[in-house]
């Protein structure tokens, strides 16, 4: 191992370990990313400012990185806390990432000692790569934290790659994501277009990536500060510059923007819900329904409405890949409204069936559908969907067997981005009747009932061959996320009936 990975890892190691040591204090992991976030910010803030870089930051004054390191004890604590308010209220970046800032940390000594940890490190001359392995590391391990919900805010990395890999984005052109999370989707793709393996970069091309590329909304202010703090430790934005991540509801309206790519996991849960206090004092909630004039249903589906969001967010050429649940396969009504339209109106080329186990969310069956945009005609652009069966007699669980990029790899190369309409199916009812790439023409899935795309062709070996199951413990994670599936549907059943 060399001496950075040495030092990396090593870094990675205290910054994960004191994650533990406040935790014992009741400061959760997400919590502690927050605040890892702020003094991070400073700290790198006040490395730009000195030699050589000697950049001017704008941070209101006495409430920077040395003023923090010179206090102790209570003084700390309250210098912090005043600290945070103060740049709470700056312009640009550095307001965004402060936004509804506030202390977690109670005990001035660990306080200190964090600041010290960081002190120790030279931030802004260390690689990209390394600042973004350790802060990716950690929203990770945030993602673990079942109690807190992160998870639903982490979409598997394995996945995200292998999706940036069949869209293959292109340099100077845009890419969206209306419900960001912690930004896995900008940074994977940032990785693709600056590795020199798929592209070479001149100096406009470079700074378009950096700052220009990325397009997004993310509702949950500590969630969007997590994903400007892992943009920017992944070397995209800047410290002056406004970030394209709006805090505002992607849904309420056309974004007034159009985009190249759209690379997006919306958030679970069928219904868009608002929660209020009602007349007796009590928590309430109420459906959520989006009018707008460019969807072609009215539905408080959140994953229906994202579907039509993202049709409109796309330019006449643009090209999309989007985790959805299987309820947008078969559902009636306005999913199947939603369904046709989109066969009619774009190329839905590819549906990806997903495997149970790879979300932190337990239960979730969900799905990749690619679509490119195509201008307004009479003739439906779709002509065949092409399916690959990653489901079936597939078992993956977060802990013992978690999706790797490697298991995805055999999609990748029967998805043939460089000419889609040279794929062959591995599917032959006589010579392959297990192959898990199969099409089916426009035809035949209009005549299904509802236009619906929820397909399957394999057969589940686990109710045939006995002798071959699963390991229990994978068994019972099965039967575990099939069960949260059901609760999960019957609440959202039982409050629409409230």
């Amino acid at each position: 191992m060399s001496t950075e990975d040495n030092n990396t890892s090593s870094i990675i190691s205290k910054v994960w370990s004191f994650s533990t040591v406040l935790r014992d204090d009741g400061v959760g992991y997400g919590d502690y990313l927050e605040q890892l976030t702020y003094l991070l910010f400073l700290k790198m803030a006040d490395e730009f400012s000195k030699p050589p870089y000697n950049r001017p930051l704008h941070i209101p004054a006495g409430y920077d990185w040395q003023t923090l390191v010179d206090k102790r004890g209570a003084e700390l604590e309250e210098h912090y806390t005043q600290t945070l308010r103060e740049l709470a209220n700056a312009k640009g970046f550095l307001g965004q990432i402060f936004t509804k800032s506030q202390n977690k940390i109670q005990d001035p000594a660990k306080l200190f000692k964090l600041i010290d940890m960081i002190a120790k490190e030279q931030w802004s001359t260390m690689g990209a790569d390394i600042k973004g392995t350790i802060y990716e590391g950690l929203l990770e391990k945030n993602a673990q934290d079942t109690i807190s919900g992160a998870g639903q805010y982490f979409t598997p990395r394995a996945l995200i790659r292998a999706m940036v890999e069949c869209i293959r984005p292109e340099p100077m052109k845009t890419i969206a994501d209306p419900a960001c999370g912690t930004g896995g989707f900008f940074l994977a793709a940032y990785d693709f277009i600056a590795n020199p393996a798929n592209y070479s970069l001149d100096k406009e091309q470079k700074q378009f990536l950096k700052m220009k590329t990325f397009y997004g909304n993310e509702i949950v202010a500590s969630t969007r500060r997590l994903a400007l703090m892992n943009l920017f430790l992944h070397n995209i934005g800047d410290f002056d510059v406004d970030s394209h991540i709006s805090p505002a509801d992607a849904l309420i309206s056309d974004p007034g923007y159009k985009v190249d790519y759209v690379l997006a996991n919306p958030p679970f849960g069928k219904k868009s819900s608002m929660t209020f206090t009602n007349e007796e004092g009590e928590q309430d909630s109420e459906d959520l329904t989006y009018n707008r004039q460019d969807f072609y249903v009215t539905t408080s589906n959140k994953q229906l409405n994202f579907m039509q969001h993202i049709k409109t967010m796309l330019k006449t050429d643009g090209k999309a890949a989007v985790v959805l649940p299987d309820n947008v396969l078969f559902e009636g009504g306005g999913g199947e409204t939603v369904r046709k339209k989109l066969l009619e109106s774009t190329n839905l080329h590819t549906i990806l069936r997903l495997p149970t186990g790879i979300f932190y969310k337990q239960g979730v069956k969900a799905n990749v559908l690619f679509f490119d945009n195509k201008p307004t005609t009479k003739d439906p652009w779709t002509k065949e969907v092409w399916f690959y069966d990653f489901r079936t007699n597939i078992h993956f669980t977060l802990k013992k067997n978690p999706l790797k990029f490697e298991d995805l790899r055999d999609f990748i190369t029967c998805y043939n981005s460089e000419n889609i309409s040279k794929r062959v199916e591995t599917y032959h009812p006589e010579t392959n009747p297990e192959g898990r790439w199969r099409k089916f023409t426009y035809q035949e899935i209009v005549e299904r009932d509802k236009t619906s795309l929820d397909i399957t062709w394999l057969k589940d070996k686990s109710l045939t061959d006995l002798d071959n199951l699963p390991d229990p413990d994978v068994l019972a994670e099965e039967i575990i996320d099939n069960l949260q599936a059901g609760i999960d549907s019957f609440r959202e059943i039982m409050l629409s009936l409230k």
